[in-house]
């Protein structure tokens, strides 16, 4: 297969420091883009269609899933590649992953090895929605290989745009985090393979995707704890316990005294938006979206 079977969808939001690397790098491997800008307050969907891609604009912000079910939506290849705006594909990263896609018709999503700044091999070999005995504390051994895995980062992730679209794309009642653990559960369920392709990487820049501000991390944290409940409630999981809850609450209480506003913001978004997701509210109500899917 041909890098003409794949679109990338990129969702923006006050990306346009990170974008030209993000667009370059998939040029340079001869894949289109599709750039869902969700509502940004910066030049991100000038940018996306300075590199050639094809921008969508949403008149405010859908959040991550919602956006990239958007973009799959409008896509018309076999194929799509999912990457977060602070990634950038390494040359030959596309061509393994559509080999992958041959070699292993039964799976339907691939990721490539994530490289952090670090160097570090990022791998997400647990999860709320995994097994028990898939979560108990070890050491991380990378794949040497090919290798199946129960989760895959969203970060970058081929799918065939066909199963993805069968199955509804991101659940579109998050907004933001968890959209890719439910979305690899239920390929799971419904019997596809999700693979970690060896000969495929990509450079991660994880949290540069737009600029951080004290209610950007209290929204962001909101979010996090709204979707855990969310995605435990789905699958018949237990909540995040309430003793998180109270810690949460008295670590903003007490970086307020010390006027630490932005570990104040951030545990107080934990502890508000787990109260939030307990008590069943939605978090599109939260952001005043439209509970309408955009699927």
């Amino acid at each position: 297969m041909s890098a003409a079977a794949v679109t990338a969808i990129v969702v923006s939001y006050d990306s346009a420091q990170v974008l030209p690397a993000c667009l370059s790098a998939l040029a340079a491997e001869g894949i289109g883009a599709i750039v869902v800008d969700n509502a940004s307050g910066d030049a991100s969907a000038e940018i996306a269609a300075r590199y050639g891609a094809r921008v969508l604009r949403s008149a405010r912000n859908e959040g991550y899933g919602r956006a990239n079910n958007l973009g799959a939506r409008a896509a018309a290849t076999p194929f799509i590649l999912i990457v977060n705006p602070d990634l950038e594909i390494q040359p030959g990263a596309v061509a393994a992953l559509l080999a992958a896609a041959e070699a292993y018709p039964d799976a339907a999503a691939f990721a490539p090895r994530l490289i952090e700044p670090s160097g570090r091999v990022f791998l997400q070999p647990r999860s709320l929605l995994s097994p028990d005995h898939l979560n108990r504390a070890r050491r991380i051994v990378l794949p040497e290989g090919d290798a199946c895995l129960p989760f895959l980062s969203g970060a970058c992730l081929l799918l065939r745009r066909e199963v993805f679209l069968a199955l509804g794309g991101f659940d579109p009642a998050i907004f933001l985090f968890y959209e890719d653990d439910d979305l690899c559960r239920r390929l799971r369920e419904a019997g596809h393979a999700l693979v970690h392709v060896h000969g495929a990487e990509a450079r991660h820049g994880r949290g540069q995707s737009s600029a951080p501000s004290p209610q950007r991390r209290f929204t962001a944290r909101w979010h996090l704890a709204w979707s855990q409940c969310h995605v435990a409630r789905k699958w018949g999981l237990p909540p995040p316990g309430l003793g998180k809850v109270v810690e949460n609450l008295a670590k903003a209480i007490g970086y307020g005294l010390l006027l630490n506003r932005d570990k104040m913001h951030a545990h107080a978004g934990s502890a508000l938006g787990a109260l939030a997701g307990r008590a069943g509210r939605s978090a599109l109500a939260r952001q005043g979206l439209s509970e309408k899917p955009l699927l």
